[in-house]
């Protein structure tokens, strides 16, 4: 038998998978999702992997058969990889529903050329992990294999699925470039987006800097078209660089709200755009200044600047100009053409585009800034809003060679598995090797084809450690997702893992004689940072909260400057550390909630494009369990906003915070609310309070509608195993 071969009508599984949705007296049969968990591993796994005698067999083989890189394998003793492979077995690893299961053969199993046999499972893959990041470190390779094997961390999909294969794609999850306003920079630009979504992992581009539709073009009889087209060229080039037709090339375009250009911007979205300018697949983010947020709650108009004027006159490209505090300067000067809009006329338009099509993303770049503890500006962020990291513009000459380089980013990231990490026998060993882990990635990292990403990433070293499964946590310890033990939980969390990843990389510092680049002018480097660890006790202070943290040790104040003694006196080696990302098929895997937000459904609906619909069960679901396990979409977004202002406190990046709502809103759950309808005034107010709250940043927005109602296990209101 091979996996082409099976047929569909003699399998189990994914029968049985469906049954899960469908209540028998009332209830969740949730056994049918062990039962489908059994028959694919019965039916599926077991005769379709190629079988070796020892570990060692397995990897000769892999080798000579050009399926791992050798040099990985050769900086350690076959002795040691045995020895490591049996540990793992050891473990008893075991899938904990029929998703995740599914998932990992699928999307991330090694398999043979033709398709027709796997050549690893989950502990293979484990072991080529931890093997390939601890670099030939035995003790960081065994600390990692525990780490992964008892899913306390797991690295992005990019770095879990290529780790140790010959033939791969790059380790990288995704890249920040920026363009300046000349054609230059715009050539290099798409070049840029063509390179890098060839080489895998979504690309975020800030078109800010580029002067509005109908400026004049100095020496030529004309004006610029504006940054519409500029958008369909960048659609196009992730269209065509889709690594042959593998994946769906991936790419965020992001405006900031006074630029003249953003209402052509947003429109390019809308589901009845002329053809000509619409953009199909191409993400949006705006970039929003505080002075945006004023504006709107005076209701006064705002005016939109030409870029190019602002770049002449500040004799630095738009993006690096701090609006919110130039803005009546930038007014009064009659060298910088404006056009004026309602501000709330601009708030309405973002509204009703996020009702039709979740788009855009929200990037607060004031708040993103003010929390920054590096030297530069934060001008933009990625495919997901979680990556804020400074940026310099480069500057080319008209053979598009770098009169000066730019920085630009690439994004290395992780997760913790909350529940999990919870139970780590010692939670800062655990979070020194995913910073190792995370750090040999950016190391390693070389992307040529793009220079200012090269560049940026050999002087800041950054990584982004991230964290999922909070709901599946709380609802396990019986914590309402929102409540006030929630929120105090979720900063105790994130306080420990800003800790333990300073002192990780306080020591590679130490241990290298290496800092970031501009650590010299950082808040760390001063010790303004430490200040408000050092003036305040974050430990928990409810009793419930102290129970959950009884075995594992809290920073203190005087524990935190002693810290900022040592980080004063060795640098840190990460520029950034810590990135909340949107976790998806890794959730799965880990049999976890995704991210921080609160599940969707108690039985999740995936439509697969092969084989329709497959249901995932909230995790660790049972009658004790059912109470604390509500939809995100029947949850008040402010106790989702609370939850990550909560986190972002201690998280030196961003995180993507998706809101969820119900096109009809269930009575009661929004005070302000006289109507059921979702309207445009709900998505303001929630994203004028996340402002408040001090996020950096929304990601999208997702809208259930009536008619995707589906009728099964969701409506039970008990369930049994």
């Amino acid at each position: 038998m091979s996996l082409k071969s099976l047929d569909l009508n003699e399998i189990t599984y994914f029968k049985l998978n469906n049954e899960l949705n469908r209540p028998v007296d009332g209830q969740i049969p949730l056994g049918k999702d062990q039962a489908a968990l059994q028959a694919f591993l019965t039916e599926n796994v077991a005769p379709n992997t190629r079988k070796f005698a020892t570990i060692n067999e397995k990897i000769q083989w892999l080798l000579a058969h050009d399926f791992l890189e050798p040099e990985f394998i050769a900086r350690y003793s076959p002795a040691f990889i045995d020895q490591l492979a049996a540990y793992l077995a050891d473990q008893h690893f075991t899938f904990k529903s029929f998703m995740a299961a599914y998932k990992f053969y699928n999307q991330y199993a090694l398999k043979t050329d033709d398709g027709n046999f796997y050549l690893e499972n989950f502990e293979d893959r484990v072991l080529f992990n931890a093997l390939y990041f601890a670099d030939g470190d035995e003790a960081l390779a065994q600390q990692l294999a525990d780490e992964m094997i008892h899913q306390r961390y797991q690295p992005a999909t990019p770095s879990f699925l290529n780790a140790g294969r010959q033939r791969r794609g790059e380790f990288v999850s995704c890249f920040l470039i920026q363009i300046t306003d000349d054609m230059n920079s715009i050539g290099r630009g798409v070049n840029s987006a063509l390179q890098l979504s060839r080489i895998g992992g979504g690309v975020g581009i800030t078109l800010s800097n580029l002067r509005e539709a109908g400026a004049p073009i100095k020496g030529i009889q004309g004006a610029s078209s504006g940054v519409l087209p500029v958008m369909k060229l960048l659609e196009d080039s992730f269209s065509y660089s889709n690594q042959l037709g593998q994946r769906q090339g991936a790419g965020a375009v992001y405006l900031n709200v006074f630029h003249p250009d953003i209402i052509a911007f947003l429109s390019a979205k809308k589901e009845n755009a002329d053809e000509k300018v619409r953009v199909k697949t191409l993400s949006l983010g705006v970039i929003v200044p505080d002075k945006y947020y004023e504006l709107v709650r005076a209701d006064a108009k705002m005016a939109l600047f030409s870029p190019y004027d602002v770049e002449r006159v500040y004799g630095q490209p738009f993006s690096y100009v701090d609006i919110s505090s130039e803005y009546e300067r930038m007014v009064a000067n009659p060298e910088i053409r404006k056009y004026y809009l309602q501000a709330r006329e601009l708030e309405n338009e973002i509204s009703k585009l996020q009702q039709e099509s979740g788009y855009p993303y929200i990037l607060n770049i004031d708040t993103a800034n003010r929390s920054n503890p590096i030297p530069g500006r934060i001008v933009m962020s990625n495919l997901c809003s979680e990556i804020l990291q400074v940026q310099t513009p480069a500057q080319l000459n008209d053979a598009q060679d770098f009169v000066k380089m730019g920085t630009d980013v690439s994004c290395n990231l992780g997760s913790t598995n909350i529940l999990n990490l919870m139970a780590s026998p010692d939670f800062g060993r655990s979070v020194n090797a995913m910073v190792r882990a995370l750090t040999f990635v950016s190391d390693t990292s070389n992307i040529t084809a793009v220079p200012t990403i090269a560049y940026g990433n050999q002087r800041s070293h950054a990584i982004g450690l991230g964290a999922m499964g909070l709901h599946t946590f709380l609802a396990k310890n019986h914590i309402e997702y929102g409540s006030p033990e929630a929120l105090e939980f979720t900063s105790t969390y994130f306080m420990l893992l800003n800790y333990w990843t300073l002192v990780a990389s306080n020591d590679l510092a130490r241990e290298r004689q290496e800092t970031f680049a501009d650590f010299a002018d950082s808040a760390y480097a001063d010790g303004s940072y430490f200040d408000q660890y050092r003036q305040q006790d974050w430990g928990p202070q409810t009793a419930k909260v102290q129970d959950l943290f009884k075995h594992i040790f809290i920073p203190g104040p005087a524990d935190w400057a002693e810290l900022q003694a040592k980080v004063q006196q060795d640098g840190l080696y990460n520029q950034n550390r810590l990135a909340v990302a949107p976790t998806g098929s890794i959730s799965y895997i880990n049999d976890t909630s995704a991210s921080l937000h609160p599940i969707t459904r108690l039985i999740e609906e995936r439509t697969e494009k092969k084989n329709g619909k497959l249901y995932f069960p909230a995790p660790l679901l049972d009658n004790q369990t059912l109470p604390y396990y509500k939809s995100a979409y029947d949850t008040d977004m402010r106790k989702v906003i609370d939850t990550y202002a909560a986190a972002q406190v201690h998280v030196d990046q961003g995180m993507s915070l998706t809101l969820f709502l119900r096109a009809t809103i269930p009575a009661g759950l929004y005070e302000w609310k006289n109507e059921p309808e979702q309207t445009t005034r709900d998505l303001s107010i929630l994203r004028n309070y996340a402002f408040y709250r001090g996020i950096k940043s929304l990601y999208y927005v997702r809208t259930f509608t009536d008619n995707a109602q589906e009728v099964g296990s969701n409506d039970c209101e008990s369930c049994i195993i």
